[in-house]
């Protein structure tokens, strides 16, 4: 038994060699055999392709990207003021030369965010400049109005005067998760528009030192200089989040990008639109993160929260029935677990 089990198994060897070397340098000699020519035809079929495309992909964000691009802009920015007032002085230019007469520009991306030309960007892409123009993917151009700027969350609102204008929809950043699939729209290093994809890495990134505020998205979306102002949208093509920051040793990307999420960008455009100016709740307090062995000193009840060690005299906490050793929780309803979300909850307060 042992010695016929042997040889079945050499003369499968052999046979499954044999045909894969004729598989290999004689493929026509197998699609010729007679057992091929008898299978049924829906076997050897396929179904036909739409007209105008050589395949359907199995994944693929074509349908966010068509839906979100056309709302994205490149903001091309220029400072020609004087920017020596003593440049025109004889005397001056003896003395110290010729003054640098080159004016400062720049380039970023916005986002329309209503049919009626209201353009969301990012504070440093129009910070000092005179001369701001927003170009539409559709070649379309129009000098923008700074409506409002709020240095405080990196973000400006600007108004341009065009018919027909596409706006994208506002997302849910706060439905976010991590692993979420996201794309980052804009112009970078001024190429043209571009469209990089990613997952949210993290959320609630603060502690950065990039803003006063930090509440941030992050993506490993590629994002570059001239992504700034940009949009970060879901799935669906909704705009969750407004590009403003890389961490990069380079000035590439590096893979850790940094978004505003759009119920940030959402209150101070509302601000900005209605005031020209962002008003923010405030508390007067001394705050410190309650870490496990603060609370373990103190033998307080939670672990999780914000310790007031100071308060202001007569301010909004003390009127309130504030003390030093209070530990806040809550805000609104809203869980605070750090300081960064105790400010960014008071600040979307409005006083």
């Amino acid at each position: 038994m042992r010695k016929t089990w042997l040889l079945f198994s050499q003369a499968v060897t052999v046979a499954v060699a044999i045909l894969f070397v004729v598989a290999t340098f004689k493929p026509q000699w197998i699609q010729e055999m007679p057992w091929r020519q008898t299978l049924p035809d829906a076997t050897l079929s396929t179904a036909p392709l739409p007209a105008g495309r050589a395949s359907q992909p199995v994944l693929g964000f074509s349908d966010a990207a068509r839906q979100a691009a056309p709302t994205v802009v490149s903001v091309i920015t220029a400072n020609t003021q004087q920017r020596n007032a003593r440049g025109r002085d004889p005397w001056f230019r003896y003395f110290f030369g010729e003054p640098n007469e080159q004016p400062q520009s720049g380039i970023g991306s916005g986002v329309i965010v209503s049919p009626e030309g209201y353009v969301l960007t990012n504070n440093h892409v129009v910070d000092r400049m005179n001369e701001i123009e927003v170009m539409l993917s559709d070649g379309r151009r129009a000098r923008a109005k700074v409506i409002g700027t709020d240095p405080e969350t990196d973000l400006a609102v600007l108004k341009i005067d065009l018919e027909r204008l596409p706006a994208i929809t506002l997302g849910n950043s706060e439905a976010l998760q991590v692993g979420d699939a996201v794309l980052a729209i804009g112009n970078p290093f001024g190429v043209g528009q571009t469209v990089t994809s990613g997952i949210v890495s993290a959320l609630g990134r603060n502690q950065l030192g990039i803003n006063t505020f930090e509440n941030f998205i992050q993506t490993d979306a590629a994002i570059n200089p001239g992504n700034s102002g940009g949009a970060l949208v879901d799935a669906n093509g909704h705009l969750i989040g407004i590009n403003t920051a890389i961490y990069s040793r380079s000035g590439g990307n590096m893979g850790i990008g940094f978004a505003i999420p759009v119920s940030t960008a959402r209150q101070v455009m509302d601000s900005l639109i209605r005031e020209g100016r962002v008003t923010r709740g405030w508390i007067g307090v001394e705050p410190r993160d309650l870490t496990p062995e603060i609370a373990e000193t103190f033998n307080l009840q939670t672990r999780e929260g914000v310790l007031i060690t100071g308060v202001l005299r007569d301010g909004p906490a003390a009127q309130g029935g504030l003390k030093p050793g209070d530990v806040v929780t809550e805000v609104g309803g809203a869980k605070v677990g750090n300081t960064a979300q105790l400010l960014n909850a008071v600040a979307a307060l409005k006083p």
